[in-house]
């Protein structure tokens, strides 16, 4: 099993980016549990998107999916561009449906924080992107 660098990382930054991820990677799993186990207000919410009951499943498994990836440090930069690709699809959806403000910036943020929770945990991405000091 490889495991990510952190020496170039204080332990602050890191213990923070782990924080960040698990709380979304808990949010992700339970999103996509809802969408398999079909729930009520899942079907609900997917209708009033114009969407059909029998997509449910099939969301809530590709968002597991995606979310297995992001969680596993070898894949985890594929799962965070495929999470982003996720979280976009939900920002057209809510701009579609015409949703406040408020609502429809919920999966930008969510996607900010997929990025930077990886971003303070994983030496890859920071030698990848690094951040510059002027």
């Amino acid at each position: 099993m490889q495991t990510n660098k952190t020496t170039n990382l204080s332990k602050g930054a890191l213990w923070t980016g782990r924080v960040i991820s698990t709380i979304l990677v808990l949010f992700l799993i339970f999103d996509g549990v809802t969408k398999v186990m079909q729930e009520s207000q899942i079907i609900q919410g997917l209708a009033k998107a114009g969407y059909p009951p029998n997509v449910a499943v099939p969301l809530g498994l590709t968002v597991l999916f995606c979310t297995l990836l992001y969680a596993i440090p070898r894949t985890s930069i594929l799962g965070a561009v495929l999470l982003t690709g996720w979280l976009g699809g939900a920002v057209d959806s809510m701009v579609r449906m015409a949703s406040p403000a408020p609502l429809f910036l919920f999966p930008i943020i969510f996607g900010i924080l997929v990025w930077l929770g990886l971003y303070l945990r994983d030496d890859r991405l920071r030698e990848f992107l690094p951040l510059r000091k002027n």
